[in-house]
């Protein structure tokens, strides 16, 4: 693929794009999207009540380094035939799945049943193509968290469970939520400023998310790479906890972007 023309764009812009959601169709490419299940771009993510039924028979993609958060966009090509076989049923039922986080070891029971993370990201399938060979090149939107407390016995190639949706609470801590979040606010506005010209994505990313906990998963889903630091992130149930830790990444960020920026106390 070719790169597209012009000034180079700065990583952090390219990762706020990632999350943000846009879909790049190659040319040539039929690509069918789903009906709008969920809210524009930028509306916080939701497991709809009769997506919660859904959830005691979930099908679930075991992957080894893909963390699913909600309102994050996860793209995904699928080439092995058991989940060509899950991805075909889940388009034809209700498009929900399980992005399921294997755990270290998975390799020696990986065509098995190897044991991934319990916590998991719950997604929709919101855009879809069907390649001739019957792979597929999906795009999975983040709704929510989920954990699993059970693998059922199923006669599918792939592997079910019966899950529970875990949804953002009040803070044990709100006070530090709402202190954190201007200090997110004040730190992605500093951040903005060393990337320059290109930093209309982060600045659209803070000034629409819909809470501090939906703005808290946006960024990490952006912004941290490391597996095991966006399953952390995942695992993270209290906002405050949540904001403190994209806070962290943020002012590592700025002290690497620009020397002259310091850590906000």
């Amino acid at each position: 693929m070719a790169r597209p023309r012009g000034r180079p764009r700065h990583p952090v812009v390219l990762a706020v794009r990632r999350a943000g959601g846009r879909l790049l169709a190659r040319p040539g490419r039929r690509v069918r999207r789903s009906p709008p299940r969920v809210g524009t771009r930028w509306n916080p993510p939701v497991i709809e009540s009769s997506d919660r039924r859904q959830l005691s028979d979930l099908a679930i993609f075991p992957l080894p380094d893909a963390v699913l958060l909600p309102g994050a966009l996860l793209p995904l090509h699928v080439f092995e035939q058991r989940y060509r076989d899950m991805v075909r049923d889940v388009l034809a039922d209700d498009r929900l799945l399980g992005i399921a986080r294997l755990r270290p070891g998975y390799e020696a029971d990986y065509y098995g049943r190897p044991p991934v993370y319990d916590t998991c990201g719950v997604g929709v399938i919101v855009a879809d193509e069907a390649l001739d060979d019957g792979r597929y090149n999906i795009l999975v939107r983040g709704l929510g968290r989920a954990r699993i407390e059970e693998e059922l016995a199923v006669a599918t190639s792939y592997r079910r469970v019966r899950a529970r949706v875990l949804p953002d609470g009040r803070s044990r801590r709100p006070e530090v939520v709402s202190a954190t979040f201007d200090q997110l606010i004040a730190l992605c506005g500093r951040l903005a400023d060393a990337i320059g010209d290109d930093a209309e994505p982060l600045c659209d990313l803070m000034s629409h998310a819909a809470s501090p906990a939906a703005c808290a998963d946006l960024l990490g889903a952006a912004l941290m790479r490391d597996p095991d630091e966006r399953q952390r992130l995942l695992e993270t149930l209290d906002p405050a906890d949540r904001l403190e830790a994209v806070l962290a990444r943020v002012s590592h960020l700025l002290a690497k972007v620009g020397p002259s920026n310091t850590m906000l106390n």
